[in-house]
């Protein structure tokens, strides 16, 4: 295990750079990260263990202040939203970052690059990632470089184009790159490669190739993820089908925007494997995991509980008395959040929506909540059977008509997770967060991850309905709260 070290870590708003900043932490460094909002970062849980910094790579003057004192820095900057000229913006902001860390006294810099074999083959994307380490390299500082393919995690863009397109395409026209050889890596096992880098001896740059137990195809992944979600997926291979039309067509089906595909896509044109053994014998103690095996945990988590720093960022906006809502869609997840302020106590609204089910019904049509439930019982689901506690507040565990309470917190938070028969799966959670001493933000989130094209089909079907409904909801539940709350009158007699 690495002895205790002080560590910038760049790009910390990032898929990689925030788990690294985690897993550093846990193992008790002191960490230092570079950000260019800081604002980006209060939602995350080690947002208060870390010291923020706040500037861009490309101010000296900011970047020699975040470097100071810094026995080793993570490099994790990209710039693939930079448009045509990202490759060369990558390399002057490298070789700067290079020039204040060797004027600092910087010991280390460990740099996460992508793997592919130099040459005519390799696409704009992978030589700049391989030019932006020689740049890195050419400061003087010592330069641990790990060069990794595709890596699997929930937020992944590269593992978000494999999800996306093998839930939302049953038949996939395929060009020539969706069957190269590839060699994926679990974002667990990248983050262990990062942070037992720290354990090298210090004094000379190296280049490590690292990827999973499994060297597979594109289309492999593909079919390996169909195999675990239960989804039957055809591939129909194509003579031709460019990189540029291949990353529209991403864009068009998937959430991934063409200017994150095109890059990845190029990328495919050449193997992306691992060449030599170098990462075992440096890193015996690793053993990375196989694909499937990555996909797995990956899929872990589609819970409400990894979507909660996104439902932050959005009550925290200004809402007034009325109605707001807002569609999130993220790593699968299809999130729609309701919100409205209203004048009582949190400990009011939380007592109002944890009396939802039952014998009080769901306030606001709750004829169109029978008949979902009547038509869940015709297909073997659990329909209203099992009502819900009448004598008191519910608690983890306990059935609420068709829904089960996952996680609850008093006085503030409500999860239910739905048990009925969905193409997918469902939760709907309400929240009392306090605003004021008299004003209560309500906050009434829906959580859907559809299984495949009738998933997405489901949703997409009956969101009017869905729409009318959970708005009736929210501002029954607020009328209640707030005629809870108010002061009671006394008659004299």
């Amino acid at each position: 295990m690495p002895q205790p070290t002080r560590i910038l870590v760049t790009g910390a708003t990032g898929y990689v750079g925030s788990r690294l900043a985690a897993r550093l932490l846990d193992e008790g460094h002191s960490v230092r990260v570079l950000v260019r909002q800081a604002d980006r970062l209060k939602h995350k849980p080690w947002f208060r263990r870390v010291e923020i910094h706040e500037g861009d790579v490309c101010e000296i003057s900011k970047l020699n202040d975040a470097l100071s004192g810094i026995h080793t820095a993570y490099y994790l900057i990209h710039s693939m939203t930079a448009g045509s000229q990202f490759g060369r913006r990558d390399v002057e902001l490298a070789g700067s970052f290079g020039r204040v860390a060797r004027s600092v006294g910087l010991q280390r810099i460990i740099y996460l690059g992508g793997l592919g074999e130099s040459g005519e083959a390799l696409s704009e994307h992978l030589r700049s990632r391989q030019e932006t380490g020689q740049a890195l390299r050419s400061s003087g500082v010592p330069v641990t470089e790990l060069r990794a393919a595709v890596i699997v995690g929930a937020g992944s863009i590269s593992f978000e184009m494999v999800r996306y397109l093998t839930e939302r395409i049953p038949l996939m026209i395929c060009p020539r790159w969706v069957f190269r050889r590839i060699q994926p890596i679990a974002i667990d096992d990248v983050l262990s490669y990062l942070v037992a880098a720290l354990d090298l001896p210090i004094g000379e740059s190296r280049t490590i190739e690292i990827g999973g137990a499994d060297v597979l195809t594109y289309g492999k992944m593909i079919k390996g993820y169909a195999r675990l979600r239960g989804l039957r997926r055809v591939l129909l291979p194509v003579p031709v089908l460019t990189p540029r039309l291949s990353s529209h067509w991403v864009h068009w089906t998937t959430p991934v925007p063409a200017t994150y595909a095109r890059p990845l896509i190029e990328g495919l044109r050449c193997e992306v494997v691992v060449r030599n053994d170098d990462a075992a014998v440096l890193f015996p103690q690793i053993r990375p995991m196989g694909y499937e095996q990555a996909v797995s945990r990956a899929l872990v988590e589609l819970i409400p509980e990894s979507f909660q720093d996104a439902v932050a960022a959005v009550v925290e906006r200004p809402v007034g008395l009325e109605i707001s809502r807002t569609v999130l869609t993220d790593r699968g997840m299809i999130v729609e959040v309701w919100q409205k302020t209203v004048r009582t106590t949190p400990e009011t609204a939380y007592r109002a929506f944890c009396s939802l089910g039952g014998k009080r019904g769901w306030l606001y049509m709750s004829w169109a909540w029978r008949l979902r439930a009547w038509v869940d019982q015709l297909v073997g689901g659990v329909g209203m059977r099992r009502g819900r506690p009448e004598d008191r507040l519910p608690a983890e565990g306990d059935p609420i008509d068709s829904f089960q309470v996952e996680r609850m917190e008093p006085g503030r938070l409500l999860r239910l997770r739905a048990d009925m028969k969905l193409p997918g799966a469902g939760w709907l959670q309400f929240e009392a967060r306090p605003v004021t001493e008299e004003l209560t933000r309500l906050v009434q989130a829906v959580f859907y991850a559809p299984r495949g094209v009738f998933g997405l089909l489901y949703w997409y079907t009956l969101n009017p309905v869905h729409r009318l409904i959970f708005a009736g909801l929210l501002e029954r539940l607020a009328d209640v709260a707030e005629r809870d709350g108010a002061p009671r009158r006394h008659v004299k007699a």
